[in-house]
């Protein structure tokens, strides 16, 4: 089966973002636009553009509602829809994928029997790893490890990132996604039961991989695998609040 799909950039690079935030075009007559992206009227008149030459905008859908997926929204001036976990909207079926923000979704486009191309947003990136913060800044790793087991039991044919390139081995991807969470959870929990209570050690031994600039992030990150741990009744009690 052949995807109708059409990928825009945004001109937004960054530590996060990578090359910019990816704006997708599926179908036509009419076209469904995932994630318009920033407020950068250049990037919306392209999309627009794109859709014209599409037979026109039929429908919005947003993966989550980041500044960088949603701000162009105002300026493309079509409300987007909000479907619900489950539900079909312009042949694309919805997922709830929280962790990376407690409203991200997916999406699943039929690609062959029982095959799926799915719309990740930032679940999963085309290059690195996204970040995942604790519940007080909507995210839970918790919830997103459940994401990425969800996300893995479809038989997909290619990952459409909220940045990067497309991935077209998905499972192979989810795997060492969920891998790379856990090699820092069992990295933390032996840090613990050495005894290391120091936030800023802690962070330095687990996290020793991370460039200084991305230090901020991986300490935030941090803060949702700590949290991850109580949650599950894993984390020493003098560190609990």
């Amino acid at each position: 089966m052949s995807r109708d799909v059409e990928r825009l950039t945004a001109s937004n690079p960054g530590a996060m973002t990578l090359e910019g935030t990816n704006t997708y075009l599926v179908g036509r007559d009419p076209a469904v636009v995932i994630d318009p992206g920033p407020e950068d009227p250049g990037h919306i008149e392209a999309v627009r553009g794109a859709a014209e030459r599409r037979g026109g905008i039929g429908t919005v859908l947003l993966t989550h509602d980041d500044d960088d997926h949603l701000a162009g929204v105002d300026l493309l001036g079509i409300e987007p829809a909000r479907p619900a976990d489950g539900e079909t909207v312009a042949g694309l079926t919805t997922i709830a994928t929280p962790g990376h923000a407690a409203e991200h979704l997916s999406y699943l486009l039929p690609d062959g029997d029982r095959r799926f191309a799915c719309f990740c947003g930032d679940l999963i990136l085309g290059a690195g790893s996204t970040i995942v913060g604790p519940r007080r800044l909507g995210g839970s790793l918790a919830g997103y490890m459940r994401s990425l087991e969800r996300v893995g039991q479809y038989d997909l044919t290619v990952l459409y990132p909220g940045h990067g390139p497309e991935i077209d081995d998905p499972r192979s991807k989810i795997e060492e996604y969920i891998e790379h969470r856990l090699m820092r959870e069992r990295r933390l929990v032996a840090a613990l039961d050495r005894g290391e209570r120091s936030r800023r050690a802690l962070l330095g031994e687990v996290w020793d991989d991370v460039p200084e600039q991305l230090r901020p992030a991986a300490a935030i990150a941090m803060e949702a695998h700590l949290e991850k741990l109580d949650e599950e009744g894993r984390l020493p009690t003098d560190l609990r609040d």
